[in-house]
C-alpha cells in the first residue's frame, strides 16, 4: 500500500483561528448528552468569535477545495491524563465537549451511531492497544485507509468534527484528506460515468455486525449530483466494484485519491471539520506509549436533518442494524 506521508499535497482544509477570545459559558450541570446541554452548546455559538462563526457559516455554503475546514484556538478547559479506553471516566469539566457540540450545531444536528462507542454522541479517539493493527479510529499501528465515514450506511453523517485536546508529541499522526473537487479533473469521461452508476457494493464496519459475518450492502453509485461537483461515498477497504468495469473505475479513484491529498497533525485546540460528501479521511500510524501523555481527540457526528432517521433513532442515537 501506498504510504500517504511520502505524497505530495494539494488543497489544504480552509483555517480559521480565534483572533479574539472565546466569550466565557456557563457550563451547564446537565449531562453532556442531554437535551439541556446540546440546546445550552447550540445558543451558545452566537458567542463565537466572529472569525470562526464566519467560517463555519462560508464552509457550510460552500466546503471549497478541500472539503475541510480547521478551526484553531477552540476552548478546551482542563485536560487530564489521555485515558487507557475510550470509555475510562477521567476527571475533567465539560469544555471541550461544549465547544465542539457548539460548532456541531451551527452546520447541523449531532448525533451517535449505536456501535460506535454505545451511541455516545461525544466519542474520545485515542490508541488502544488491543485494536493498535485494525481498521479502527483507536488503531495506532496501520496506516487508517482513505474512507467516507459510514460508506455503508443509509443516514451517515453529513460532517465529521474532530477537536484535538492533545496532539502526538512526535508528531506522526497526520489526519489526511482527500477532495473528489481535487480529483475529479483526473478522471476519464468513462470512469467518471462508472462512478455515477449504482454499479457498487460496500460492507459494514466490522463494529455494527456483532460478531456475525460481513456481507455487502444494496447496490450504489460512488458519485451522486452535479457532474461537475458531485457528492462521493468511497471506502477503500470496504467498498467493491460489482463487474470488471466498475472495479477498474474504483480503482482509478482510488488512484488519484492517493495522488493528490492534503493532511495535517493536530495539535490541542485544532477541530477539524470534514464535509463527509466531498472529502475522505484516513490517518498515518504514530507510535503511542501508553503513558496519560498520547494523542486524544473528541469527535462527533453531524447530520444535516434529524427527520430521515427517525425510524431508526432513539433521541439523538441513530441504531440502524446491519447484523441480519
Amino acid at each position: 500500500m501506498t504510504d500517504l506521508i511520502d505524497l505530495p499535497t494539494h488543497a489544504c482544509p480552509a483555517t480559521a483561528t480565534a483572533v479574539e477570545m472565546w466569550a466565557q459559558p456557563n457550563l451547564p450541570d446537565s449531562p453532556i448528552e442531554s437535551d439541556e446541554f446540546l440546546g445550552a452548546a447550540g445558543r451558545y455559538g452566537r458567542l463565537m468569535p466572529a472569525p470562526i462563526h464566519d467560517a463555519l457559516i462560508d464552509f457550510a455554503d460552500n466546503p471549497g477545495l478541500s472539503g475541510a475546514l480547521l478551526l484553531r484556538g477552540v476552548p478546551l478547559g482542563n485536560v487530564p491524563a489521555t485515558p487507557t479506553t475510550p470509555t475510562t471516566q477521567v476527571d475533567k469539566d465539560s469544555m471541550s465537549e461544549f465547544s465542539l457540540l457548539a460548532v456541531a450545531r451551527r452546520l447541523g444536528q449531532p448525533v451517535g451511531y449505536l456501535p460506535e462507542h454505545g451511541g455516545n454522541v461525544i466519542q474520545n479517539i485515542l490508541p488502544v492497544i488491543a485494536n493498535a493493527n485494525r481498521q479502527v479510529s483507536t488503531s495506532s499501528k496501520v496506516t487508517l485507509m482513505f474512507h467516507t465515514e459510514a460508506a455503508f450506511h443509509p443516514y451517515r453523517p453529513r460532517y465529521l468534527a474532530l477537536l484535538c485536546l492533545r496532539g502526538d508529541r512526535d508528531g506522526q499522526a497526520r489526519t489526511t484528506l482527500a477532495s473528489i473537487r481535487e480529483v475529479g479533473p483526473l478522471l476519464d469521461d468513462r470512469t467518471r460515468s462508472v462512478l455515477f452508476e449504482p454499479r457498487f457494493r460496500t460492507a459494514p464496519d466490522e463494529s455494527y455486525l456483532n460478531g456475525q459475518p460481513s456481507r455487502l450492502g444494496p447496490p450504489m453509485a460512488v458519485l451522486s449530483g452535479h457532474w461537475d461537483s458531485p457528492s462521493m461515498v468511497f471506502d477503500v477497504d470496504l467498498m467493491k466494484g460489482e463487474d470488471v468495469e466498475a472495479h477498474r473505475a474504483l480503482a482509478a479513484l482510488g488512484e488519484a485519491l492517493a495522488s493528490r491529498h492534503t493532511g495535517v497533525v493536530l495539535e490541542a485546540g485544532d477541530l477539524l471539520i470534514v464535509d463527509n460528501d466531498v472529502a475522505v479521511h484516513g490517518r498515518t500510524a504514530f507510535t503511542p506509549r501508553f503513558d496519560g501523555r498520547d494523542r486524544w481527540l473528541q469527535r462527533t457526528f453531524i447530520v444535516s436533518d434529524l427527520n430521515p432517521s427517525a425510524a431508526d433513532r432513539v433521541g439523538r442515537v441513530i441504531a440502524t442494524r446491519f447484523d441480519h
